[in-house]
């Protein structure tokens, strides 16, 4: 009821390594008493520090890799054994690396059904990466328009630089690029509410090329705004830092760019 009523902020924490790689779960949680021991440890839970309640994907049973035998605990901020290592991300938000010693849950902590926690997880993670999608096509858009004032108000050689054809050619494949990563996301948020089989492909599709057009939206952004758009003064350096944070957020470009492959047979 917190979470739905927006009183409550619930933190995800599924990823154990530098990359995101949901598909091996190591935390362990053991049967004890009438609940669970948890152990292990999770890279990289955003705003876990902050949370009044952290989502975890543990293992129990099966081996580490195997697709069943996942269940998902809702862990209150409080629990005792729970401990936070908060580092700050290169775009100045917070996340913990998250360590789990022995924590008692008791069931009621259980999300959904022991051992079948995989498909809700995986619900979860097409909505999130949507949702990084939808964000990445917010912060490409963002620094494109930016840097097309800039381009429209800055002179140089007596002229706007913005009137140079090498600019010009930049700036519009800058926007077709967009308008191709905007037209996917929305696609894949379609065949999501819709409930189609192949959400799962094109949430991939948008997240790969969302970051791919993002990284070229700030890119172009701070060298064609010159020297200036290396300086922590002008905003166009912000749109740059969130990209690199998002662009890892529940898998980069490389990993999204090879689930479509896999999903499509290759």
């Amino acid at each position: 009821p917190g979470m739905i009523a927006g009183d409550s902020v619930f933190a995800v924490a599924i990823d154990e390594t530098a990359k995101h790689r949901p598909s091996r779960i190591t935390t362990r949680a053991e049967r004890s008493g009438n609940g669970f021991r948890l152990s292990g440890s999770k890279s990289f839970v955003v705003y876990g520090g902050s949370a009044d309640m952290i989502v975890v994907a543990a293992r129990t049973s099966g081996a580490d890799d195997d697709d069943d035998g996942i269940t998902l605990f809702a862990v209150p901020k409080d629990a005792s054994g729970m401990s936070h290592d908060a580092v700050r991300l290169v775009d100045s938000s917070m996340a913990t690396h998250t360590k789990f010693d022995n924590v008692e849950l008791d069931g009621d902590a259980v999300i959904g059904e022991v051992d079948g926690g995989r498909e809700v997880l995986n619900a979860m993670l097409l909505a999130g990466r949507v949702g990084a999608a939808a964000e990445g096509v917010g912060v490409a858009s963002g620094a494109m328009d930016m840097t097309v004032d800039y381009l429209k108000q800055r002179k140089q050689f007596g002229r706007l630089i913005g009137e140079f054809q090498a600019l010009q050619h930049r700036a519009s494949h800058l926007y077709s690029e967009v308008e191709i990563a905007r037209a996917v996301t929305i696609k894949a948020q379609q065949l999501l509410d819709a409930g189609a089989k192949s959400a799962d492909l094109m949430t991939s599709v948008a997240k790969a090329k969302v970051a791919k057009t993002a990284r070229l939206a700030v890119q172009e952004g701070v060298q064609m705004h010159g020297g200036i758009g290396m300086t922590d003064e002008y905003d166009i350096g912000l749109y740059m830092k969130r990209d690199r944070a998002l662009a890892e957020f529940l898998g980069d470009a490389y990993f999204h760019a090879n689930r479509v492959a896999e999903l499509s047979g290759y």
